[in-house]
């Protein structure tokens, strides 16, 4: 009987291009434009110029290409480097039905190897499928997610990434195997990265975890060995983390035959994901009733518990740092109450003292509601009252952001965000060139050729 990551390692190895549906593919280099527009939209971000340099200095030989910067080194660190660069915004993909994760933060274990192995744009687009469906049903294979239960989805991504670094590398089946049980043997990570007062390591956790997987790949690559059971096995993933209820056929059956990246989301704002339903509903309902800034006097947005504790805690109130700003409810409502958007810029370090937003921060409450709770994660409920210095009150409910598989970015607002990303990079001229490219990346031969142009000059 195989065990559930053979049966992972088996699906793997025998995907093929031409087997996929057309809208899968579609999906998939839509989300790889995305993703290389939040990465290159972060490329003069002090977090990743010192990111840089730590990956400069460690050398290497020159295997792969860190997208922006155009340096070459090992696919590893050009793996880390280039999921840091697509997550250091907080812009790209995000999957949330039950445990939230980034698919596209795994992109990079596809790229590096297949420009290394010199593969097919097809190829590539193939490891990409394979990073978003594992990630998705890992995802859904635990009730209620290990998310809740205090670990953060880096812990997933440590099973997937090997698979996908593994199959551009061209692993056997046996070498599978192992790459999952070393990568999955190492990298488990605590919820505390994304709680509290937040730090670099809330951007940098699921690409360490990236990097793990291709470590693991290069590792078993050599015929070193890891758990075979990991997830099934005795003190494995199922036996640990047993305060979750885990369903195995979520992980394995269909695989290959149902495609799960149609359903994963884009991100409309750059910001944590339990926002995007209070801003759109704000957004909304001041542009529906007129209400000029200046005049409201109190917003309430009533969200889940978890938005109001994660995300409304005191340090919220006062965010110092981009990190901890883009995870502050109060701090995203307050910035969209006061410009009428919430955008990429106002999140640099002279935007998050702007007195216009921090007149603001004094206005707004946030309640935990119990009968949100009851909707959650299926259903992330935010209702937003607006009320004015004459007393008038305005009341919106928003169960989808705009972004998600229910209010969905059309192929024009999909490019538009990646040229909005990336225009301070690149001349229009280079912009033109990369979404011609990702947008017809099966016909390319190798990926070398790619990933030469996503590089400034």
């Amino acid at each position: 009987m195989n065990s559930i990551s053979r049966t992972m390692a088996k699906f793997a190895l025998g995907l093929s291009y031409d087997r996929v549906p057309q809208v899968a593919v579609r999906e998939a280099k839509r989300f790889l434009l995305d993703s290389v527009g939040c990465a290159l939209a972060a490329l003069d971000h002090e977090d990743m110029q010192q990111a840089h340099r730590y990956v400069q200095e460690l050398g290497g030989n020159p295997q792969a290409t860190i997208i922006g910067y155009g340096t070459r080194t090992n696919i590893a660190d050009a793996a880390l480097m280039n999921a840091l660069l697509i997550r250091a915004m907080d812009y790209n993909d995000i999957y949330w039905k039950q445990d939230p994760s980034h698919p596209s933060d795994i992109i990079p274990a596809a790229l590096a190897p297949a420009e290394w192995k010199g593969r097919s744009g097809k190829e590539l687009l193939v490891g990409i499928l394979i990073a978003y469906e594992l990630e998705m049903r890992l995802c859904l294979a635990a009730q209620p997610g290990v998310r809740e239960v205090g670990w953060h989805h880096a812990s997933l991504t440590q099973f997937v990434s090997p698979f996908v670094a593994g199959r551009m590398v061209g692993l056997t089946e046996d070498q599978l195997v192992a790459a999952c049980g070393i990568s999955g043997s190492s990298h488990f990570t605590l919820g505390g990265v994304v709680a509290g007062h937040l730090t670099n390591m809330k951007n940098t956790a699921d690409p360490m975890a990236t990097e793990a997987g291709v470590r693991a790949a290069l590792l078993a690559s050599t015929g070193y060995s890891g758990p075979v059971e990991l997830f099934e096995g005795k003190e494995g993933v199922f036996h640990v983390i047993k305060n979750v209820r885990w369903d195995a056929a979520v992980m394995t059956d269909g695989l290959g035959e149902q495609f799960l990246i149609t359903e994963c989301g884009y991100k409309a704002f750059p910001t944590e994901a339990l926002t995007h339903q209070p801003i759109t509903a704000l957004l909304e309902v001041m542009a529906e009733h007129k209400v000029a800034p200046r005049s409201v006097a109190e917003i309430v947005v009533r969200t889940t518990t978890r938005g109001a504790d994660i995300l409304s805690d005191p340090s919220k109130y006062d965010p110092q740092t981009k990190e901890t700003a883009d995870h502050s409810l109060p701090y995203c409502i307050a910035v969209a109450a006061a410009k009428g958007n919430v955008l990429a810029s106002d999140f640099e370090e002279e935007a998050l003292f702007d007195p216009a937003v921090r007149s603001f921060l004094g206005k707004i409450k946030v309640v935990a509601d119990p009968e949100i709770d009851a909707l959650f994660p299926k259903v992330k409920r935010a209702v937003v009252t607006v009320t004015t210095l004459d007393g008038t009150s305005y009341t919106r409910q928003e169960d989808f952001a705009k972004g998600s598989p229910e209010r969905p970015l059309s192929d024009d607002d999909v490019v538009d965000k990646f040229r909005a990303n990336a225009s301070h990079a690149m001349s229009a001229k280079a912009l033109d060139r990369i979404v011609d490219a990702t947008l017809h990346l099966d016909g390319f031969r190798t990926t070398g050729e790619y990933a030469r142009c996503l590089v400034r000059g």
